[in-house]
């Protein structure tokens, strides 16, 4: 029998990762903070902060939107890291195509997750990588409670989970959305996970057969959702209607 992957909504506060999901780097003290979710160390390097995305800044992007609340995710990342040892660890990709490194963070005096603290304030959301997974159940748990307290960024429409027939004017853009599977199918390389009717102008999730390995391995089967209802989180783009492609499990919840 097969063994179905159900996240579990619980409600915690930013405690400390687990050891055992990561391995612990370098410390290092905190000189700058770029916005929400990315700092600069003493000793020069860059750190993406691995599993959450923050509101995000212009940073010299030409013609890019600031996205609200963007300040409000830097201020709380300075109150919390500014000057402060921070202790990094890994689980999974060490570094992205920018050359920063992607690390959970911890502060050194009090043992704080700094992922955690992030999430818990509602000034970020989870936003996790087929190869960088780590923890991706306890921050989910954690933007969960803040999102149930409308913190934050949980507060803000720009923000808000998506239902599924509201989807078009809000393609290319990062989305958390919920809406029930009504049948999937198995055609050539892909999964299809169908939440209207008609494909063609209806919501999809999609996975491709290069990533069917990893839902194997926990244990989960896409084809056997039908019915159930989810919450699914990426980039929502336009393949006959709206759709996100998912590489990796925490990608989808199934929800009560």
């Amino acid at each position: 029998m097969r063994r179905w992957l159900f996240i579990v909504v619980v409600l915690l506060s930013a405690t400390p990762a687990r050891a055992a999901d990561v391995a612990p780097g370098d410390t290092a003290a905190v000189r700058q903070v770029i916005d929400g979710d990315t700092l600069v160390l003493d000793s020069g390097e860059s750190v993406r902060l691995a599993g959450i995305q923050a509101p995000k800044l212009p940073l010299g992007r030409p013609d890019f939107a600031e996205w609200p609340l963007a300040e409000a995710a830097r201020a709380a990342l300075s109150e919390i890291t500014q000057g402060q040892s921070v202790t990094l660890s890994y689980g999974g990709a060490r570094a992205d195509r920018y050359g920063r490194l992607l690390a959970q963070l911890h502060r050194q005096r009090d043992g704080a997750w700094i992922q955690g603290e992030m999430l818990a304030r509602g000034m970020a959301r989870v936003y996790t990588f087929s190869d960088n997974r780590a923890l991706a159940a306890e921050m989910l748990a954690i933007e969960t409670a803040a999102r149930a307290a409308n913190r934050g960024i949980w507060g803000h429409e720009f923000y808000a989970v998506r239902g599924v027939a509201e989807l078009d004017r809000l393609i290319d853009s990062f989305q958390v959305i919920e809406g029930k599977i009504l049948n999937s199918a198995k055609i050539r390389d892909y999964i299809y996970l169908n939440f209207g009717a008609d494909y063609r102008t209806d919501f999809t999730v999609s996975v491709h057969k290069r990533d069917w390995r990893r839902f194997e391995s926990a244990g989960v089967d896409p084809m056997q959702w039908s019915g159930r209802k989810v919450r699914v989180r990426g980039w929502l783009d336009k393949r006959n209607g709206p759709m996100i492609e998912i590489t990796h499990p925490e990608q989808i919840e199934l929800l009560p």
